[in-house]
């Protein structure tokens, strides 16, 4: 232990014991960050009729709520949709939008990457509402299109950001190389330059995904009837009644979305050979 804290913690060689300090305060604010949300996952195993910490019984009774019931199952399969279709679109475009900026050279672009990232700087609520006016006029309201787009606009930005920080780390004289030797820009991108930042693109559609099955602001406002999703869901369940079952599926996305992150983690790094 006293050889670790008099080893060197980077090439400054700074000793992790000087670095003692970052260490605790980084791991109470973990602890401040991430023990309220494994309150969650014993709650869910309660077998009381109420939310109850700790649980004086435990039991799968809320688990078999949820998969028992078809009105939670509907709303999952809505958000998990909605995700994957957001996903779909949010990737490729913020790609696109990151590429081309980082490769333009214009004086302009930190102005027009300022205007992409907008979305996540601007209110949910701002969003919200104005999505829910233009698609009362387009019908869109209660649809998984309208979700989908409305979704796309909020994950759009982070996958711009994340892509742009990878292309920074990136030699551009690699794909010039490939369209010297006759491959045209788009084969150059795919065969040369996607590789290589292949771990912030899937990075950049893990968080397009989880944006929008966590997204419940703007569901409150276009989602419904059959199309409603599960945050929309869990919201009114908890605002209307206490239902525990809410602790159950929470436990569920926790698991999906670390579940998610750590696939991210292991197979997106690109691997030496």
């Amino acid at each position: 232990m006293m050889r670790w804290l008099n080893s060197p913690a980077s090439e400054t060689q700074i000793t992790h014991k000087r670095r003692l300090w970052l260490y605790v305060l980084s791991g109470l604010v973990m602890a401040f960050l991430v023990i309220p949300t494994l309150i969650v996952i014993p709650m869910s195993f309660s077998d009381s009729q109420y939310l109850q910490f700790p649980p004086s019984h435990w039991s799968l009774r809320w688990y078999r709520h949820y998969f028992e019931s078809a009105e939670w199952l509907q709303a999952t399969a809505t958000s998990l949709e909605a995700a994957f279709f957001t996903a779909l679109i949010a990737t490729p475009i913020g790609v696109m939008a990151a590429y081309g900026l980082f490769v333009s050279g214009m004086r302009l672009a930190k102005l027009i990457y300022l205007a992409l990232i907008t979305p996540i700087i601007v209110p949910v609520i701002l969003i919200a509402i104005g999505a829910f006016y233009v698609y009362v006029k387009l019908h869109l309201l209660n649809t998984i299109l309208g979700l989908v787009l409305a979704d796309t606009v909020l994950a759009i930005p982070l996958v711009l950001i994340v892509v742009s920080s990878g292309l920074k780390s990136y030699d551009m004289s690699q794909e010039m190389a490939a369209r010297s030797l006759g491959a045209s820009r788009l084969k150059a991108f795919m065969l040369v330059t996607l590789p290589q930042i292949r771990f912030s693109v899937i990075t950049g559609a893990l968080l397009a995904f989880l944006t929008s099955f966590d997204e419940v602001v703007i569901a409150l406002f276009i989602s419904g009837g059959d199309h409603t999703t599960i945050t929309k869901k869990m919201f009114i369940s908890l605002r209307d009644q206490i239902d525990p079952t809410i602790t159950s599926i929470s436990t569920l996305m926790i698991l999906v979305s670390t579940g998610l992150l750590i696939a991210a983690q292991l197979y997106g790094k690109p691997r030496n050979t």
